[in-house]
């Protein structure tokens, strides 16, 4: 039985050569659109190759020799929009978007991008893009990022790219891409539905609502169906049509001319107006969603011959054929002699080596250094210069939000290509007034004042990132960046994993977390759960305890940033932002001085804190946990005699190990003191850490918050560890300890 590859297969030869082929729907001549008969063939090139691909690997799947088949047969029509724009004009990929892919390799020169996607195909090694990773689109040389099987997810990062193009230009930075760039993504029809793409939409339009320079073209591929649900007719034409901010623009993308009609002037608005366009291009899918979709289960036979009957190459070869730039003969002759060479270099690609260790799968996860020129610490006069209006409040001492206030503003005086985005981060200063004045002392393309959507902050800074920016964005609460997590898991996290080593998205995401906040409480200001980072390959997160520290490992995450490229979470543990005392109202213990970068102490990845020597006990925590543990450790050493160490955890993700163990070595018995819910904390990963590295492990114990989201007012802090929790459970812990010793 003939599967449908070999049935279009077939009937392309056999319909060109008989002269059936489908009526044009739009009548438009080569000198209507500026195009010439050279270029045009070029697009139908691309076009062939785009579908001996698909045809290619169809075959391999059968053999074991390809994994992955999303392909793009019915979507040939985006190689007439590459041709429309620039190889420079950065480009975010719909997975059918082979035929672009091709088309823009041939501006480029020097690239066999037939090779490089089958060596995809067949997921080896030397895949120049992924590195045998994945079957991703996507090419450094072509200004490609790799995309996997997105869902949307890559259009808030297309925003945020498109918007660092003006930004740039507004700050004289260099950047990577050009100062007249246009970006542009590609979608279909089904995702235009998900939140993601919708977020990204509204936040474009409310861009350009504004005025906001944004040259962006987004390209919704659309074909009726997503998988085996139908889009209803029309629907993408009333859902974005009529957009404020957004320019609407449609085609046949079954006829190239109007294809690269419409890419035209999606391009001309683009660069020329800096507006954000939505191109609406209209296709048919073939061969089904992927290999293993039998779309015969909900689709009928005449359903599936009614889409092949429009195949876009035979839309495609009428035209050469009526435009005298091919005969049939010729098309098919063509047709067949790069089936041929694809399947030569197929049998070739298949041979090269692949992936076979973990180490080298996951030889990308971190992104490879970068060499930057050294940037000099600001000197007293501009320290002077920048803290004028703090002269009174900078000679005492202060508690973490003011530090980290002024470690912000140094670090930007610092590094010009620092900007912050989020939501209140203006004027306001932030929820907490951790942003406070620095939009004064470094303007509004420096701060970003952004709409109400974590996405797109985050989108927005996976974008400048592309553009060479480092970015500082700022999730008001630990809660609400469950709205956008899969920007960090999915996009920041996954680039250099995918692009070996090619891409990334160098960040320091700023988030206001955890628990015991009084005044402004309930869930979702008090989320006392990390377990959403702990699970992303190469993500560091970060977590102080006190202003001074908090000031170090903020410069060292935008170390870890400009020069590692590091993805970094640095979070900020609300109710600690205004604490000054440790023991006692007054004692001023929790406040410290502002050390500017020429004077600091630097505290390096992995670097944990240490406080005693203590041999009976040690506790380990971090933020909450650690200030409260330091409160019942005097308890417990002054009332009980305890002879104890703290230990500060600082880096929650990757754990130091190595410094961890080392600081409890001898210890009778171990503590661990976690804020964050008992179910998935970070306790569990100390405890199997402790016990695998250890060889005469001692006592321990675990004291976690309850599984329980927090409540709001007086019980608040009823589900959490305290400082009398901490010594009841230290006590029952050497209890246990002594009975145990005394024993005969």
């Amino acid at each position: 039985m003939q599967n449908r590859a070999e049935i279009i297969d077939q009937a392309f030869v056999q319909r060109v050569n008989s002269g059936d082929l489908p009526p044009a729907s739009i009548q438009i001549g080569l000198q209507d659109v500026g195009l010439t008969e050279a270029l045009l063939l070029q697009m139908f090139e691309s076009q062939i190759l785009s579908r001996q691909l698909d045809l290619c690997s169809r075959k391999l799947q059968a053999r074991g020799e390809s994994f992955y088949t999303i392909g793009s047969a019915g979507h040939e029509g985006n190689a007439a929009i590459a041709a429309a724009f620039r190889l420079n004009d950065m480009a975010f990929l719909h997975y059918r978007d082979a035929a672009f892919v091709l088309q823009r390799a041939r501006q480029a020169g020097g690239v066999d991008p037939v090779w490089d996607m089958l060596l995809s195909f067949a997921a080896s090694s030397e895949d120049p893009i992924s590195g045998g990773r994945h079957k991703v689109l996507g090419s450094k040389a072509l200004f490609v990022p790799p995309q996997t099987s997105t869902i949307a997810s890559h259009l808030p990062k297309a925003l945020g790219t498109a918007a660092s193009i003006a930004l740039a230009r507004q700050l004289k930075h260099p950047g990577t891409l050009p100062a007249d760039s246009v970006v542009l993504c590609s979608f279909g029809d089904a995702s235009a539905n998900h939140s993601t793409a919708l977020g990204a939409i509204n936040s474009a339009c409310w861009t350009h609502y504004q005025k906001h320079p944004l040259p962006l073209v987004f390209i919704c591929e659309d074909n009726g169906i997503g998988i085996s649900t139908p889009t209803p007719q029309g629907w993408i034409a009333a859902n974005f049509s009529q957009r404020p901010g957004l320019h609407y623009l449609s085609c046949d993308g079954l006829n190239l001319l109007d294809t690269y009609s419409c890419a035209r002037q999606a391009e001309q608005l683009a660069r020329r107006h800096q507006q954000p366009v939505f191109l609406h291009m209209r296709c048919v899918r073939l061969l089904g969603h992927a290999g293993s979709d039998a779309q015969s289960a909900y689709l009928s036979t005449a359903q599936i011959e009614q889409s092949e009957a429009q195949d876009p190459l035979l839309h495609s070869a009428r035209l050469l054929i009526e435009l005298g730039v091919l005969s049939p003969d010729q098309i098919v002759s063509l047709y067949q002699q790069t089936a041929l060479e694809v399947e030569d270099k197929a049998e070739r690609a298949i041979m090269r080596p692949k992936l076979t260790s973990a180490a080298e799968v996951m030889g990308s996860i971190v992104p490879p250094r970068r060499a930057l020129p050294a940037r000099a610490a600001l000197d007293s006069a501009a320290l002077d210069g920048l803290f004028a209006k703090d002269k009174t409040l900078l000679a005492q001492p202060q508690p973490m939000a003011r530090l980290l206030n002024w470690a912000l503003a140094e670090l930007m005086a610092t590094h010009s290509e620092i900007v912050l985005m989020g939501e209140d981060i203006g004027p306001k200063g932030g929820v907490y007034n951790v942003t406070g004045k620095l939009w004064e002392k470094f303007g509004k393309h420096r701060v970003i004042n952004t709409l109400l959507d974590e996405q797109s902050i985050l989108g927005l800074a996976l974008g400048v990132a592309h553009n060479g920016f480092i970015p500082i964005p700022e999730i008001q609460f630990l809660a609400y960046v469950h709205n956008a997590e899969d920007q960090i898991r999915g996009e920041a996290a996954s680039l250099s994993f995918f692009s070996n080593g090619q891409y990334a998205n160098p960040m320091v995401i700023r988030i206001a977390g955890l628990g015991y906040q009084k005044g402004f409480g309930g869930h979702f200001h008090n989320d006392n759960s990390l377990n959403v980072f702990r699970d992303i390959p190469g993500l560091i997160l970060a977590c102080p305890s006190n202003g001074r520290d908090a000031v170090e490992m903020l410069r060292e995450c935008v170390r870890l940033a400009r020069e590692e490229q590091r993805v970094v979470v640095f979070i900020e543990p609300i109710a600690l932002y205004m604490a000054r005392d440790l023991f006692a109202p007054g004692d001023g213990h929790w406040s410290f001085n502002y050390v500017p970068a020429n004077r600091c102490t630097p505290i390096p990845l992995g670097e944990i804190g240490l406080e005693g020597d203590g041999r009976q006990l040690a506790i380990i925590s971090y933020g909450n946990g650690y200030y409260l543990s330091r409160q019942a450790a005097r308890d417990l050493a002054t009332e009980h005699g305890i002879e104890l160490r703290l230990i500060d955890l600082r880096w929650l993700q990757p754990l130091p190990l190595d410094a961890i163990v080392e600081a409890v070595r001898g210890c009778d018995s171990i503590l661990i003191v976690d804020e964050c819910r008992r179910s998935g904390s970070i306790s569990e990963a100390l405890m199997a850490l402790l016990i695998e590295n250890l060889n005469d492990a001692p006592r321990l114990k675990r004291l976690c918050a309850q599984d329980s989201f927090i409540a709001l007012g007086p019980a608040a802090t009823a589900t959490l560890p305290s400082r009398s929790s901490i010594c009841q459970a230290a006590l029952e812990l050497l209890g246990d300890v002594n009975s145990r010793r005394a024993s005969p």
